[in-house]
């Protein structure tokens, strides 16, 4: 995995909106255009430096701290305030815990009057390219250079799952901290699965099997979250690349030329027709959004549904006592150059530090504070969803969406992957979502839906507006 990117469970909501934003996208931040430059200095601070006070925080400088109240809620971020202040005992933390993000934030970024730090999710989320095109974030390299709070003078950076470094940057400066680290798969009941004595399968001829023996029980094999196709999106596109290895991501990120005409690309597109042909998917799951489908699946009226690992904590209000939350890779299509163990691992949930912020240097070191072991562990303790830092839920009596994600994340190692064109090239995006809602309900061909999606491509790589990104 070896390429910036910043997206998350908030981001398939904020994708799924993303066709209204391609229209109104250049709008969105134009009142922004004259941000910051990504100079060395940081607002707030003065205080002496030093290894336990990187940025120079002023004990009594006010921070301002907005949180995206969705899936993870805000418990975490007050725990982190609470270690925050401990530390800089003077200091006042104005804590906001919002849904609609762009439309109270973006009036503050005109004015020039952003918060210290922001936590930029959900289905109105800001995005990302523009404010760094705009030069509206701080460069966090100081914060990945800076000594790990408790980890003996080693660098933040060092305690960290490569891909947050890697998803972090934005023309060659690291601008974004995606804290969360995401893993995606089919998930299911053990309990249940234990019950009836069945097994994720490895093979596609293995699923194929055990979906006729689930659909013989009254329980549809699929759901997926039909009003946001990029769900079920997640599934072609794993089997895809655990069939004709990274190098299919690579190609569709990079815009090459029939990068969506690849025969592993095609081969998963009918796989997907194969499950909606033989009755596997849950009856009426295109017209359903994210909480009714998982709400059926917690119902056990489905056995699988694709998701990502804030799944659990989503549906805790909902699923039964007993349900036990867990994830399986997705199976292998013939001939797959990936072995089953691997999936999709992305980090996610973007925190910044507008460049406008009146303390950055407080900022800063609130995001330092989360990427302590202590507030990584109490994350995942409150939300069950594993962070970038290494090492954090070592000795945590972990739920079983959580636990099972870890042991994804170790079993994968070097073979788990990720994409990233859905935030390179957001007005692609909805495109390629409605080629793929398109062929979930089974309206289009394999052969349709490669050539719409390389269509897609092909006018963003043409248009000389659209930044071209590449990777190998």
């Amino acid at each position: 995995m070896n390429a910036p990117h910043n997206y998350s469970r908030r981001v398939f909501l904020q994708r799924a909106g993303l066709a209204a934003m391609a229209v109104a996208g250049s709008s969105v931040l134009a009142g922004c255009a004259s941000g910051g430059d990504g100079e060395d200095t940081v607002s707030g601070g003065g205080a002496d430096k030093s290894a336990e006070n990187p940025f120079g925080v002023n004990a009594a400088d006010p921070l301002t701290v907005v949180i995206f109240n969705g899936g993870y809620g805000d418990d975490y971020a007050k725990f982190h305030e609470g270690l925050y202040t401990s530390t800089f005992t003077e200091a006042k933390i104005d804590h906001k815990a919002i849904t609609d993000i762009r439309q109270q934030m973006q009036p503050l970024f005109n004015a020039g009057n952003p918060p210290d730090v922001l936590d930029n999710a959900g289905a109105e989320a800001m995005p990302i390219s523009t404010l760094a095109d705009t030069g509206q974030l701080t460069d966090l390299t100081p914060l990945f250079d800076a000594d790990a709070i408790g980890q003996d003078g080693t660098a933040v950076r060092d305690t960290l799952n490569p891909v947050a470094i890697e998803s972090a940057e934005y023309a060659s400066k690291p601008m974004v901290l995606n804290y969360a680290l995401q893993v995606y798969g089919l998930w299911y009941d053990r309990a249940m699965f234990d019950e009836k004595g069945w097994e994720p399968a490895e093979t596609w001829d293995d699923f194929l099997a055990l979906s006729e023996e689930i659909k013989g029980a009254g329980i549809a094999p699929m759901a997926h979250q039909g009003k946001y196709p990029y769900y079920i999106q997640q599934v072609l596109m794993d089997m895809a690349v655990k069939h004709g290895g990274p190098e299919v991501a690579y190609a569709i990120d990079s815009l090459e030329p029939n990068a969506w005409k690849n025969e592993s690309i095609t081969m998963a597109a009918e796989a997907l027709l194969e499950i909606k042909s033989k009755g596997y998917m849950l009856e009426g799951t295109e017209g359903l959004d994210h909480i009714q489908s998982q709400t059926k699946w917690n119902e056990h009226k489905a056995a699988f549904i694709c998701c990502g690992s804030w799944l659990e904590n989503e549906q805790k209000s909902v699923a039964p006592a007993g349900f036990e939350t867990t994830v399986a890779p997705t199976p292998l299509l013939p001939g797959a150059a990936l072995p089953f163990d691997c999936t999709r691992v992305e980090a996610a949930e973007a925190f910044i530090v507008p460049s406008k912020a009146a303390n950055q240097a407080g900022g800063m070191e609130y995001l330092r504070t989360m990427l302590s072991k202590e507030g990584a562990a109490e994350f995942t303790k409150l939300t069950a969803a594993p962070t970038i830092v290494n090492g954090a839920t070592e000795g945590l009596d972990l739920s079983p969406g959580a636990a099972s994600s870890i042991a994804l994340i170790d079993s994968g190692g070097d073979n788990n992957w990720n994409y990233y064109y859905g935030i390179w090239y957001s007005p692609m995006d909805p495109k390629i979502q409605s080629a793929v809602a398109e062929l979930a309900a089974g309206r289009v061909s394999a052969a349709e839906f490669t050539t719409e999606c390389q269509k897609a491509a092909d006018e963003t790589a043409s248009d000389p507006a659209t930044q071209k990104r590449t990777r190998s």
